[in-house]
């Protein structure tokens, strides 16, 4: 415990008590720190004797050079918020960035992170700043629960490219972007009569209850007419490390909004972690060597595939397809079910495990799944030996709803319509459909004469509900979690449809895995959604949220 080789005086108890959680116990945590001086005390940590509090109090509380007080924006002696925070941040600067440096590598920049709002940002752009999976944890503007059909002086809020606005392109991009938000406006009496009609309210279910359930069916149907240049906002937190890279990958994009984006989200960052994000500054020499290297690997890449791939068929019906998989996986998944608690070598495991009878293979693996009695119960990271790959034609409202898991690894082709649509099932043999097709072909119309000259330009007037090709790789422990997650009744229908498809092409061809995702729901609620979205707003309301 603490106390038995960490003593302090009264004076220092008072100080730390305004930074750790307990002065006494082994077990602490921090608190009223800046993220700058966190992560410095972390990354000396590891290169001490002495515990965290007597490390805190000797080299950052006492020491000058560290311009504690001013940066943590409190005064010792009266507790009284400096103004000067800031500024005592940069004098600090050079303290930082060495502690920083010199005790770790790049995963001392894991020890401090941020939040980050974007506002106003393109749906596309959104996806772009997703791709940066691992450290961050990003929150988007839904598309179901809120209306886009808002105007801000007078003008819907989709992105205007600035290559865009100053090409020939620019009238058509705009009426284009126009025309599909007024039919999206237009749109949203006749849908939510006939949701009214199709799903009557239950006399039981409030009126509140019912018409927010209602609104969000009816946005679900209309978000396919979206063009990717919507304007939305997201909210991110992550750790020094994932924005660094964030801010490298944005900052070598070759859109404009992309680079403006990382542009201003240093800026804004350096006001608060500056140690961790530094090299995503746009003249630092890492910065500008991973822009090269971003450049000559995409162009290099580029010309090799108009070379090699220009006479290749594309996948043109949309559907989930399972392209590869381990035939020995379960006998992989066996044996390392088994390997913690063994003397002998995975590979002996392994050999022996493909072995075994069936039954005998059976019992091992359930060993794994039968103590689960939900799906947040995770299985054991035993279940990674299993890789699967998948490849996608769907729908980018459903790519950009799947886009968000971290765990696999994923990739997209560039937007464009050139695979088609999805029209909502709702509006199949109805006027609805007559001026969903004709808003979605105008739109593709546009998309082909601006693709001509500007291709990656081209993809913000796209509507989300044209087709896109994607695809993951992804161990059978994260599709339990996926599958599992996205199959549920409160999901979109098109995006259940992939995770139960997935869930079914693995159990088709690797039957012993069905006892893994046993959660995956596999029906239709088609009206029981509708009822989903009414008990989840019910709780809400019932815990004051």
């Amino acid at each position: 415990m603490a106390e038995k080789y960490e003593e302090f005086s009264d004076s220092q108890v008072k100080i730390l008590n305004r930074y750790v959680t307990n002065t006494s116990s082994n077990i602490f945590a921090l608190r009223n720190l800046p993220e700058v001086i966190q992560g410095a005390l972390f990354s000396r940590y590891s290169r001490s004797s002495l515990g965290l509090r007597s490390l805190l109090l000797k080299e950052f509380i006492l020491n000058e050079e560290t311009a504690f007080t001013a940066i943590s924006g409190q005064n010792l002696e009266n507790d009284e918020e400096n103004e000067d925070q800031i500024v005592a941040t940069k004098r600090a600067q050079n303290f930082y960035d060495r502690v920083l440096d010199g005790y770790g590598d790049d995963s001392i920049g894991e020890l401090g992170g941020a939040h980050l709002a974007c506002e106003n940002v393109s749906m596309l752009a959104a996806k772009a700043l997703e791709d940066c999976r691992i450290g961050g944890s990003p929150l988007e503007k839904s598309t179901r629960y809120v209306y886009f059909d808002q105007k801000i002086n007078g003008e819907y809020l989709f992105y205007r490219e600035p290559i865009l606005m100053t090409s020939a392109h620019r009238d058509l991009y705009i009426e284009t972007a126009n025309q599909l938000f007024e039919t999206y406006s237009r749109l949203v009496p006749s849908v939510t009569e006939l949701m009214e009609k199709r799903f009557p309210k239950d006399p039981e279910v409030s009126k509140v209850a019912y018409t927010a359930a209602l609104r969000a069916r009816v946005c679900d149907a209309l978000r396919g007419l979206l063009p990717a240049g919507t304007l939305t906002n997201m909210g991110i937190y992550g750790n020094g490390r994932f924005f660094e890279t964030l801010l490298q990958k944005m900052n070598a994009h070759n859109l404009a909004e992309m680079q403006e984006i990382g542009k201003k989200g240093y800026q804004e960052l350096s006001k608060v972690i500056p140690s961790f994000v530094r090299r995503g500054e746009a003249s630092h020499r890492h910065q500008l060597s991973f822009s090269q290297f971003s450049e000559q690997m995409n162009g290099e890449i580029s010309l090799l595939s108009e070379r090699h791939t220009g006479k290749l068929e594309a996948m043109r019906s949309p559907g989930v397809r399972l392209l590869s998989y381990d035939p020995d996986s379960p006998a992989k998944v066996a044996a390392a079910l088994l390997f913690s608690n063994s003397h002998a070598g995975l590979y002996q495991l392994q050999e022996y495990c493909q072995r075994l009878s069936e039954e005998d293979l059976g019992h091992i693996l359930d060993a794994g799944a039968n103590m689960r009695d939900n799906r947040r119960h995770k299985s054991p990271r035993a279940l990674e030996h299993a890789t699967f790959t998948f490849e996608f034609l769907s729908d980018f409202g459903i790519y950009r709803d799947l886009h968000r898991h971290r765990m696999l690894t994923q990739e997209r082709q560039r937007l464009s319509c050139h695979f088609g649509y999805f029209i909502p099932e709702e509006f199949k043999g109805t006027d609805l459909e007559t001026e969903y097709v004709a808003a979605m072909q105008l739109a593709k119309r546009a998309y082909d004469t601006i693709a001509h000259d500007l291709p990656e330009e081209a993809q913000y007037i796209v509507p989300m509900g044209y087709n896109v090709h994607w695809y993951f790789q992804i161990n059978l422990r994260a599709l339990q979690w996926f599958a599992e997650l996205r199959s549920q009744p409160q999901g979109h229908p098109s995006y259940r449809y992939v995770a139960q498809e997935m869930a079914k092409q693995v159990i088709q061809i690797l039957p012993s895995f069905e006892r893994f995702l046993k959660f995956v729901d596999y029906d239709g609620y088609e009206l029981g959604r509708l009822g989903q979205e009414v008990r989840t707003f019910e709780k809400q309301q019932r815990i004051g949220t």
